[in-house]
């Protein structure tokens, strides 16, 4: 490792956007920030690569859409870096017809509703829930970047006993079945509680409540916008903020342990030490106890497969009554009706891969073709992003390969039944002449990116409010860790999960009102 001092205010452990965000905040502050990263690049989990020789496509990775990224950060660390809104939220096939979420025509989504459903019931409902979640989500979102308000006073802020019933206090199936009728339309509902969350509707834990918050309340809005650029356009953005700021990075530098006297610390890493006021920890609970030698919790379980993929074409659908410009451009849910979710949830705890697993997909050149050479997006060419659920980490661990290669034919096999032709024949071909096809498992994301147990949230997601009292800034901030000097800023910090820099920005925060 090359780094200019023997200590320093703070080192941060993996260079992930929370990382990158809490280094570049307080290397603009005025402290001495390193950063130490286990690869030899920066950007963790939001990255974009050219997957597939001979085809010019920098796709997301691994994480792939951002809501929960504060407007503010953005301006605050002067990044270059900006999202786009999709104006379709969502497509859901049902046999030769579908579902769509039009937002920019109210008229055009209450027609879909009433062919699918027969009626406008649903369709009032919808308006009338995601009313109440949109304006829950103007009154939490910003306290976010705020110390960590107590549960009474967060309720009181809400000010809408309704929604706060139904989010914070019963299981969301609750809710799902009083307020709507259809079961494809209560599965639409559904789907933004069990990202990256193995649970199911009833669960009395509430993980499924947790989950459906963090996806209604980005931006104030629950908007889930499309990075310019890919994901990988971020991180290099805050890369670039952190050094210009005066923070030293250093690539392919494992951290091996941690210790700390409660007034200073010690980050060791192979061939070395380096001393530390404070450590922000960009990494899992659970990796976090490995390094303090601290009693493990129990390991975390990522319960997701993705599958990215290159198209020649966009397929034609079974519904010629949707473009598929329109369908794909939204989240296109596949398998993920009420009763589906539920089957494929039971299935999954029963130790077996869902016989219909439920996905979700995007196309992020619909709205952002930047990823793309001039040649491809003249050619029609097009990334796909699949998103699979109830793939819990233990179903790979017997075989990887072949229960990953089983999970993406069945799911795959589900996309082709609401498609007019497979979608093996949109295929991009490689230099090589295989198609554009790569799946990560759990298991993957564990070996590639250091996740435990592939978990995308580092544990399951906490509700945004104290649950005890706060007797220091990092308790204050939801980022202690029970070590006075060592602080957590990745996803397992309260408030953490997604792309958002919410945890780098509120670790970064409580060390500066140390």
């Amino acid at each position: 490792m090359t780094s200019t001092r023997s200590s320093y205010d703070v080192v941060v452990v993996g260079a992930g956007h929370n990382g990158l965000v809490a280094a570049a905040y307080l290397a603009r502050a005025g402290r001495s920030v390193l950063l130490l990263e286990r690869q030899s690049h920066t950007g963790g989990a939001a990255v974009s690569a050219r997957l597939f020789p001979g085809v010019d496509a920098r796709v997301s990775r691994y994480s792939y859409l951002v809501s929960l990224l504060p407007r503010r950060i953005v301006r605050d660390l002067g990044l270059r870096f900006e999202t786009r809104r999709r104006r379709i939220s969502s497509y859901t096939p049902v046999e030769a017809g579908g579902l769509l979420v039009d937002t920019g025509s109210t008229a055009r989504t209450r027609d879909s509703f009433v062919r699918l459903t027969g009626s406008d019931r649903d369709f009032q409902a919808w308006q009338e829930f995601y009313g109440a979640t949109g304006r829950l989500a103007q009154r939490v979102f910003p306290t976010l970047t705020q110390p960590l308000p107590s549960r009474a006073d967060l309720r009181r802020l809400v000010d809408d006993p309704a929604i706060w019933d139904a989010i914070f206090e019963r299981p969301l199936g609750e809710t799902i079945e009083s307020r709507f009728a259809d079961d494809t339309v209560r599965g639409v509902v559904l789907t933004d509680a069990l990202i990256g969350t193995f649970t199911h509707a009833h669960d009395p834990a509430l993980r499924q409540n947790r989950c459906f918050l963090y996806h209604v309340i980005g931006g104030g809005t629950g908007d889930w916008d499309v990075p310019v650029g890919g994901m990988g356009a971020l991180t290099d953005a805050l890369a670039d903020a952190a050094r210009a700021a005066g923070a030293e990075i250093v690539t392919e530098c494992e951290v091996t342990s941690i210790e700390t006297d409660g007034v200073t610390a010690e980050v060791r890493y192979a061939g070395g030490v380096v001393g530390a006021g404070h450590v922000l920890v960009n990494a899992a609970p659970y990796e976090l106890a490995r390094l303090l030698g601290d009693p493990t919790p129990p390991k975390p379980e990522g319960t997701q497969i993705k599958v990215n993929m290159v198209l020649r074409r966009l397929p034609r659908l079974r519904d010629a009554t949707v473009d598929p410009r329109d369908a794909f451009a939204g989240t296109f849910h596949i398998a993920e009706s009420y009763t589906q979710l539920e089957r494929a949830y039971r299935e999954a705890a029963s130790g077996r891969l869902p016989s219909a697993p439920p996905s979700e997909i995007y196309c992020h050149t619909l709205t952002d073709p930047s990823i793309l050479s001039a040649d491809a997006v003249a050619r029609g060419m097009h990334t796909l992003t699949l998103f699979g659920l109830h793939t819990p980490a233990g179903l790979f661990a017997a075989d990887r390969s072949a229960a990953k290669a089983e999970a993406v034919a069945s799911t795959l096999a589900q996309l082709d039944a609401v498609l007019a032709e497979p979608i093996a024949e949109c295929l991009a071909l490689d230099a090589d002449g295989a198609p554009c096809l790569e799946a990560k498992s759990p298991l993957d994301l564990e070996a590639e990116i250091g996740l435990p147990g592939g978990h995308i949230f580092h544990r399951d997601l906490a509700f945004p409010y104290a649950t005890e009292d706060a007797d220091d800034p990092a308790t204050r901030w939801g980022v202690g860790t029970g070590h006075k000097t060592v602080l957590l800023c990745g996803a397992g910090a309260v408030r953490g999960g997604g792309v958002s820099g919410i945890p780098g920005h509120n670790a970064a925060m409580a060390v500066l009102e140390s």
